[in-house]
């Protein structure tokens, strides 16, 4: 019967110990940035780890007033590619705390 409790006890510990270095983890993601392009880097977008838009650039040379929609695809274009980036880089961040657990709802 004690020896259930230890096992117990310990696996607690662990499990604050995983919870800390998620919340670390999590954090630091945060801070880490990616960058989506299109038209072959006419267009740039920048998001966080929040998927927060922090910047956009456009070259001049894709600036057509005849062709608003083209632009406006291209943006669109770089912003998904950029969140698709940040996605990669926030599941290999956050897929080793679940790597192996088979919790539902993870």
């Amino acid at each position: 019967m004690m020896r259930g409790m230890g096992n117990m006890q310990k696996m607690m510990k662990q499990m604050q110990k995983m919870q800390k270095d998620m919340q670390k983890a999590q954090e630091e993601l945060v801070q880490k940035t990616a960058e989506g392009t299109a038209g072959g880097g006419m267009v740039t977008v920048l998001v966080n780890g929040n998927k927060e838009v922090l910047e956009v650039k456009i070259k001049e040379e894709v600036v057509d007033p005849e062709d608003i929609e083209m632009l406006q695809d291209l943006v669109l274009a770089a912003t998904n590619d950029a969140l698709k980036k940040m996605d990669e880089i926030t599941n290999s961040t956050m897929g080793k705390f679940t790597q192996g657990l088979n919790i539902p709802g993870l």
